[in-house]
């Protein structure tokens, strides 16, 4: 008789395991999110957003400017207002915006106005462009605590703005390091870029 009772409850149990993997699997999931950043060439800032465990996607592109569809041809005249960009979208359950921020600080110089290294112009500014208040709250408590760090001797002028319309740019640029590893090492290299992240953040 006992042993008749633990099957059926063994059965039973097995019955309202499978019942809650099933609930477990239709439950809705947590709806993905965006960032976007400006960090001079967009070349290298898509690497390290797309090596971040929890990002979907990283788009380069334009944005911050008042030109509709712009070229890159259009963009690297300085006129159109646009800044070269990254768009992440990202999980919220694997990786917070703040971590993301966390990103973006350590492959920037934030002192730099209206350039990135080699690259000079307003195309290049660095920039946080917010969706959201939340997003506004968190970056703006990132940057203060980053300048009251004391990792960096002059004022942080990364702007922090609200997000407006973002322009893919043309295929040969996304993902550019895949595509032309050799030709993005030297540029990386050549700009500057390296060296100065190395120096600031201790990275091999």
């Amino acid at each position: 008789m006992r042993t008749f009772v633990v099957m059926i409850a063994i059965a039973l149990g097995g019955t309202a395991m499978a019942a809650t993997a099933d609930s477990l699997s239709t439950a809705p999931k947590q709806p993905l999110d965006t960032a976007t950043f400006a960090g001079g060439c967009f070349w290298c800032m898509q690497p390290p957003f797309e090596k971040t465990p929890g990002v979907a996607a990283v788009t380069v592109g334009y944005t911050g400017g008042g030109v509709p569809n712009p070229s890159y041809e259009d963009v690297c005249t300085g006129t159109t207002g646009h800044a070269e960009a990254v768009q992440v979208v990202f999980d919220p359950s694997k990786v917070t915006y703040r971590q993301l921020l966390d990103v973006f600080w350590r492959n920037i110089d934030p002192t730099a106005q209206n350039q990135q290294f080699a690259d000079r112009g307003t195309q290049y500014r660095t920039a946080i462009f917010y969706h959201g208040e939340a997003q506004r709250a968190v970056a703006v408590k990132s940057r203060d605590a980053l300048q009251a760090s004391g990792l960096f001797d002059r004022p942080i002028v990364t702007e922090i703005t609200p997000a407006g319309p973002f322009y893919a740019a043309e295929k040969y640029h996304q993902r550019y390091y895949e595509k032309q590893p050799l030709r993005y090492g030297m540029y990386k290299e050549g700009s500057g870029r390296s060296a100065f992240l190395k120096r600031v953040w201790g990275r091999k």
